[in-house]
């Protein structure tokens, strides 16, 4: 038996956008100044049998769920978030499907793009770490692995163990 093409293209379609969430999840704000670890958590949502609902975030207009519906292309479901901001990084789209059961990894913070409200949030990391890793990365350039935060002046040994499985760099 043959697929149709909408329905041959919904799974890499779908994945697309997923890896697209995933990537583009981190938002820059401001006012947000902690020196306390800031949990980020989602809940689970009941998706009525029929209907397959997926989260498009990152850089579009209107991060959220939205149906997607046997035919749908990536433009019309970019479309239905809002368009894609101008900051957006084609480029760079990931997508990941878990396994049935399987949780879902923990997102790690990127040293190479976070803003310091977000770096702050690491443990033992303030107000000043963060404007030094963010200083440290415009002086000598992208971290090329995490291994390099302990060149960043106040961060020894504990407080690298502290953060080492919350940060990541990607390229």
């Amino acid at each position: 038996m043959k697929k149709s093409r909408s329905k041959k293209y919904r799974l890499p379609i779908t994945i697309l956008l997923i890896v697209a969430v995933i990537t583009g999840g981190i938002v820059a704000g401001s006012g947000c100044s902690s020196t306390q670890p800031i949990e980020i958590s989602t809940h689970e949502t009941i998706i009525p049998e029929g209907i397959t609902r997926i989260y498009i975030g990152g850089a579009v207009s209107n991060p959220g769920f939205y149906p997607l519906k046997d035919g749908d292309s990536l433009e019309a479901l970019i479309q239905a978030a809002g368009g894609i901001a101008d900051s957006a990084d084609l480029s760079r789209l990931k997508l990941y499907i878990p396994q049935a059961g399987e949780e879902e990894p923990p997102q790690k913070i990127d040293l190479n793009r976070a803003p310091a409200w977000l770096l702050e949030a690491l443990p033992g990391i303030g107000e000043v770490r963060a404007q030094d890793i963010i200083s440290y990365r415009q002086e000598e350039g992208l971290f090329q692995n995490i291994n390099e935060l302990l060149k960043v002046e106040g961060i020894g040994e504990a407080t690298f163990d502290k953060i080492k499985d919350l940060v990541t760099v990607d390229d």
